[in-house]
């Protein structure tokens, strides 16, 4: 299994960002082993629309299972259920605690929609 998570920055000590399609970076990270990669989002970051199905394309690209961001809007989410990635949204603190709650199951509440409109910033 992988995960994404939103970062504001390259490694597991960085703080989820709380936006989706214009995060600065994701993390995927295999919540077994706790290796991870980070994908640069800076492609998407000024984007003035769209940038939510381009991340989320980049997310199914990572052949990623499950997402963990702050808020997903409605094309973005589309995507992601598209492709068979649960969402988890609300995730805040830095990325290694949010893969740890992840891995001890307090982090299980899959989302049933996206929890903000399009053109979130």
């Amino acid at each position: 299994m992988k995960i994404a998570i939103t970062s504001s920055g390259k490694d597991l000590n960085a703080e989820v960002d709380p936006r989706f399609g214009r995060a600065a970076y994701f993390i995927i990270v295999d919540p077994d082993t706790m290796e991870y990669e980070a994908i640069e989002n800076t492609q998407n970051m000024g984007l003035p629309q769209g940038a939510g199905v381009q991340a989320g394309k980049t997310i199914v690209g990572s052949q990623v299972d499950v997402l963990l961001t702050g808020n997903c809007g409605p094309k973005a989410f589309k995507v992601l259920e598209t492709a068979g990635i649960r969402v988890i949204i609300n995730a805040n603190g830095k990325v290694k605690d949010m893969v740890e709650q992840f891995k001890s199951g307090e982090l299980s509440d899959y989302a049933k929609n996206p929890n903000v409109n399009g053109h979130w910033m």
